[in-house]
């Protein structure tokens, strides 16, 4: 989870941390007794102030806001209305302007909505006057909410405002301009009233800085103050709002609020560009709507493995249907989304890209609510232990904890012979739940003394965003010991498509009959494609009998918590159910060819790199060995040193140098290259230095003495690697060569010094051939 979401499940958290967990009879009992076919539909109405005081951009983000909750509604069963007002102060105006009567927010709906409610910028002879008329206003959302409203379908009216009541020019409210604001007050407190009577919330949002915040609370506060859940958020509450920029993000919030579900903050900016947005798992309907502001942006949609979804139908599980393209806001509507982070791609023509765009998803988790009863078929007056857990449409378990922040659980077990009783059910580790934190509830129940015959038991949950279907357990009251016992224990909880995990079955047939015993799946996911086997079981009279059993799954499931609810019935005593467990698996994908060699892999190209290092370390030995750096080549004649030449380069193998003058007075040394004719030739061969001469011949540097070359030149070796502390000849300084100076003559030797100055005599050429050879 990113840091945002953990703070708004923290928030969140300390939202619901002040509910009681005690029965909660008013909610658990009025949860639907079947499950749903999708989010609950609301009815709501979307009243928006389009009066004098709004400018022209105002009422755009007004529109923009109508068109997105309209837009992003989850359920295709609900019915959206946009109504703008003013106020009526001379002969042709009107207070109301209704552009979007009540519709169906089906696909088609859908893009109905986002047309008319563009009505709204339209103030050309709309018949609006300058002024408030809030009791006009809300009485006519009243009037189209009470218009074929189903029995239970909750109806919410928002309104969008940047002001206050203000009809003291409206002959409506009498004759007096003072009077006339008395008689509207008086007229709202009316109609809030009768709000309130019908059930229906009123949600005020308003935005700028004449804003009478007092005026917007009474109304929240006068309205229905029962949500969809008896939960603190869900209770209609004022916002404000800077200025008109910020009314869709609030009023989007607003709407999530009041209809149990939450909204997903994604990124924005300009076209062309990428915005993202991220759908948790809990998520089993939602909207990624898109606020363009500008029609002519287009946009496409890619799921969390990267691939772009339909606009209409259905894709690896989950259906898509696009609305509003051609309007400012438009909204992708996914049932059973994939979880993670969705990407939005924007493209827009030239003279299009100024607008920034803001992407949003606004989801509810419709979850399945699996319930047991330990033991299974009770007796009157017998204490019962509850369990139940949640998973999603798709049969993912959650196992996550914080994905159900503030969640309020229940269950309520009824039969014949008495009233329904509720069962409070925790997570806590404590009260018969087995282990906090495993998002697997728990609680107590005494079956009444007057319990006879059937027994059923549902669960119910709310949590903010979350509702949950009732799945009922059906089993009858006992008149005596069970005729067979059966429990049921899993040995592993992880697998790959298509492998299996074993458990064991422990039946006791306390009859003096064989039972045959059927094991069964239950609340599984369809996509696990799960199996069972052995399909039945048969215990002999008297016997306790342990059955290894083991659950496939197929080769399509797809990865992540995936279970069910594993069954024992019992065929004998007519399918009568005598055991069960949940069954909870962490499905990983299939280990590819890397996962099971990559130990092998790795050791290879560990050997690899270690041969190739020692190959290293030889060439580079080797490269060394063969060098020549370092060494001096020194020409004497009668003692005194004529020249000296030093091997520069560590990758130098091959010295060559010419004897200039040799016949002559002066003679010197020269480099050379090797194709240079009269050149030698200086070489490493294993432990010692050769010397090739010009003409052909080949023979060792001596250690430790002269190499005697034509007219009476002799060729002195010293230094290189290893190379030592030279030592000073016995009898002189050091640094001074024997015999008289000669005048300088930089070119006799190539060297630019003065022969006689270039080096060390004999005694100290031998001291550093030595110590390098």
């Amino acid at each position: 989870m990113s840091g945002v979401r953990r703070a708004a499940v923290a928030a969140l958290t300390a939202l619901c941390a002040a509910v009681p967990l005690g029965p909660p009879p008013a909610w658990a009992a009025s949860a639907p007794a079947a499950p749903a076919a999708g989010p609950d539909p609301v009815d709501f109405a979307v009243v928006v102030d389009a009066s004098a005081s709004i400018d022209k951009d105002a009422l755009a983000r007004e529109a923009e806001a109508a068109a997105l909750i309209g837009q992003g509604e989850i359920s295709e069963r609900s019915r959206a209305s946009v109504i703008g007002f003013g106020s009526a102060e001379k002969e042709g105006q009107q207070p109301v302007r209704e552009v979007c009567p009540p519709t169906v927010v089906d696909a088609a709906g859908r893009q109905r909505i986002s047309d008319c409610a563009r009505r709204l910028n339209d103030r050309t002879d709309n018949g609006l006057g300058p002024g408030t008329d809030f009791p006009a206003a809300l009485s006519q959302a009243l009037a189209r909410l009470r218009e074929g409203a189903a029995e239970g379908t909750p109806k919410v009216v928002f309104l969008l405002t940047d002001g206050k009541l203000n009809v003291k020019d409206s002959p409506a409210y009498g004759a007096d301009p003072e009077a006339r604001q008395l008689e509207g007050e008086k007229q709202l407190r009316e109609v809030l009233a009768q709000a309130r009577r019908e059930h229906v919330q009123i949600w005020p949002l308003g935005f700028g800085k004449g804003i009478d915040k007092q005026a917007l609370q009474q109304m929240a506060d006068a309205g229905y103050r029962n949500g969809c859940a008896d939960l603190p958020g869900a209770r209609p509450r004022p916002e404000v709002v800077d200025g008109a920029a910020d009314v869709d993000q609030a009023l989007q919030g607003a709407f999530a609020a009041a209809r149990c579900a939450r909204v997903e903050q994604g990124t924005s900016g300009k076209p062309p560009g990428e915005l993202t947005v991220t759908i948790p798992p809990i998520a089993t309907d939602g909207s990624i709507t898109v606020t363009k502001r500008d029609p002519k942006v287009r946009a496409r949609y890619f799921d969390p493995k990267g691939r772009e979804v339909p606009l209409q139908g259905e894709s690896d599980g989950s259906r898509f249907e696009v609305s509003g393209q051609d309007g400012p806001v438009e909204a992708l509507r996914v049932k059973d989304p994939l979880p993670g982070q969705w990407r939005v791609q924007l493209t827009a023509p030239e003279g299009h890209r100024d607008q920034p765009a803001t992407v949003r998803a606004i989801w509810q988790g419709v979850l399945r609510s699996s319930v047991t009863l330990e033991p299974s078929a009770p007796r009157a007056g017998e204490s019962v232990t509850v369990r139940m857990r949640l998973q999603t449409r798709r049969g993912v378990v959650i196992t996550d904890p914080g994905l159900l922040a503030g969640v309020r659980a229940a269950a309520q077990l009824s039969g014949d012979g008495f009233e329904p009783v509720d069962v409070p059910l925790r997570d806590d580790g404590a009260s018969h739940d087995e282990k906090a934190g495993d998002v697997l509830y728990g609680g107590t129940v005494t079956v009444p003394k007057t319990a006879t015959g059937a027994l059923r038991l549902a669960g119910a949950i709310a949590a903010p965003g979350v509702t949950g279907d009732r799945r009922p357990y059906n089993t009858r009251v006992s008149s005596g010991p069970a005729l067979v016992t059966a429990g049921v224990t899993l040995d592993g909880h992880g697998v790959h498509p298509g492998g299996a995990v074993g458990g064991k079955l422990v039946a006791r047939n306390n009859d003096s009959r064989p039972h045959t015993l059927r094991l069964g799946l239950a609340d599984q996911s369809s996509a696990a494609a799960l199996r069972v086997g052995p399909a039945t079981v048969t215990v002999a009279p008297g016997a306790q009998q342990p059955v290894p059993f083991t659950v496939s799954f197929g080769g399509g499931t797809p990865a992540g918590d995936a279970g069910g609810r594993i069954t024992v019935t019992d065929l004998t005593d007519g399918g009568r159910e005598v055991g069960s467990g949940f069954l909870t698996v962490t499905v990983t994908p299939a280990p590819t060819w890397w996962d099971r060699w990559w130990w092998a892999v790795v050791v290879g190209a560990g050997l690899l790199l270690a041969a190739a290092a020692v190959v290293a370390v030889r060439v580079w030995y080797g490269g060394i060995q063969g060098s020549l750096q370092g060494i001096v080549v020194e020409l004497r004649r009668d003692g005194k040193t004529l020249g000296e030449l030093k091997v520069r380069g560590a990758r130098t193998k091959v010295f060559c140098f010419v004897v200039d003058g040799a016949a002559s007075a002066r003679p010197g040394l020269r480099r050379r290259d090797a194709r240079a004719a009269q050149a030698y030739r200086l070489v490493r061969k294993g432990d010692g230095l050769r010397l090739r001469s010009p003409k052909g011949g080949e023979q060792p540097v001596p250690r430790g003495a002269p190499l005697a070359l034509d007219h009476d030149l002799e060729l002195f070796v010293r230094g290189g690697r290893g190379q030592g502390r030279e030592r000073p000849s016995p009898g002189r300084r050091p640094g001074r060569m024997p015999g008289p100076r000669s005048a300088p003559n930089p070119a006799a030797n190539g060297t630019g010094r003065p022969a006689g100055q270039a080096g060390t005599g004999t005694g100290g050429g031998s001291a550093g051939y030595d110590s390098a050879f």
